[in-house]
């Protein structure tokens, strides 16, 4: 139980902030790896998955030196004045997520349930506020349950695939060759991924010695790329019309013709909608606990499940109203490389030369 908290837990938790802002939809992986073909696509995910390792484990010891837990204090630690920058594009990236997820929430219960989407966002922002509530230990819990649930679901849709379209799979992967841009699409997709590597800082607290942050870094560099190379090859079974789909998993879903897993994909995706919302806005929470323990007081308990709902709110609002999601989606290509430049380069010089000369 001790390593599984120390060395996988906040790679769970990690995965958790990925997917459901992410590639639980399989959008996201056509959009990054699509075009480097079936084998150039899982070249690119493993290479994420390398870069996710290195700049974990180095987030992960830089944190445990410096004592930096939450996002301001980490960036202050890292950048010096220039956290600002970070902090800016953090939080039109929180708001383009959660704009995202919220609508996804809705169209999703609308589309697999029949109810109006105003009662998915409304049953997203209810989970999101009970486990705000509660704080780290209840949603390093709940993040790790549906993570392993989540392994499941895509491990089952895995051999699924296979034993519907093994041929048309393996044919996809013989009869086409490596494609350009795997190596750049592995490192951009990392690069603004791990923007949310601050959120996931709470779940190493209790690490004591580099070697478990180090550990628990590169371990979840793999945890989080596994699902996306399993969900990215069982695609191939409808390559290459499944690229134009505008959610690759319902067209998947559809030509299995599996009932059951489709609806329990369905609802593992709106898990991990709550989890990628829950601990983005447990971030922000705790980045606000830092500055009342500036002042010497505590952050009332009562305060973190608004302030989670109404961030949520003003992004779902901004988001439908203004067309918040088309403009910052349009700066993505901007945003991963702000990104780069100002958590995952600093990580790996500055933030490795200070944990080392820490030792």
């Amino acid at each position: 139980m001790d390593f599984f908290r120390k060395y996988l837990l906040p790679g769970f938790v990690f995965q958790s902030v990925v997917i459901g802002g992410g590639y639980a939809t399989g959008r996201e992986l056509v959009e990054f790896f699509f075009t480097s073909g079936p084998l150039g696509g899982v070249f690119g995910l493993l290479v994420a998955g390398l870069v996710f390792g290195l700049v974990l484990a180095a987030g992960f010891e830089f944190a445990r030196v410096t004592g930096a837990y939450d996002y301001r204090h980490f960036c202050r630690e890292l950048l010096g004045r220039g956290w600002v920058i970070f902090e800016v594009a953090f939080i039109i990236l929180l708001l383009l997520i959660l704009s995202v997820i919220g609508s996804a929430a809705g169209e999703l219960t609308a589309a697999s349930f029949g109810l109006p989407s105003i009662v998915g966002t409304l049953g997203l922002m209810g989970l999101i506020a009970v486990l705000t509530f509660y704080g780290s230990e209840a949603i390093k819990k709940v993040l790790a349950l549906w993570s392993f649930l989540l392994y499941v679901t895509y491990a089952a849709l895995f051999v699924l695939a296979f034993m519907h379209f093994g041929d048309a799979i393996s044919g996809v992967y013989e009869g086409t060759a490596v494609g350009e841009g795997w190596l750049k699409g592995g490192v951009l997709y990392s690069g603004y991924n791990l923007a949310v590597l601050p959120a996931v800082l709470f779940a190493v607290r209790g690490q004591a010695s580099r070697r478990e942050a180090v550990g628990s870094g590169l371990f979840a560099g793999a945890i989080a790329v596994i699902p996306a190379v399993l969900f990215f090859i069982a695609m191939m079974a409808l390559y290459p019309e499944i690229g134009a789909a505008p959610v690759p998993a319902a067209m998947l879903m559809s030509a299995l013709e599996i009932p059951a897993l489709g609806l329990l994909f369905q609802i593992v995706v709106f898990g991990t909608f709550v989890e990628t919302g829950t601990a983005l806005l447990h971030a922000v929470n705790e980045r606000l606990q830092a500055n009342f323990e500036e002042v010497g007081r505590e952050m009332p308990q009562f305060m973190r499940p608004l302030v989670a709902v109404g961030i949520l709110a003003i992004a779902i609002i901004a988001g439908t109203w203004f067309g918040m999601i088309e403009l910052i989606a349009s700066g993505y290509g901007m945003l991963t490389l702000v990104f780069i430049a100002v958590l995952v380069l600093p990580l790996l010089t500055y933030g490795v030369w200070r944990a080392y000369a820490r030792r």
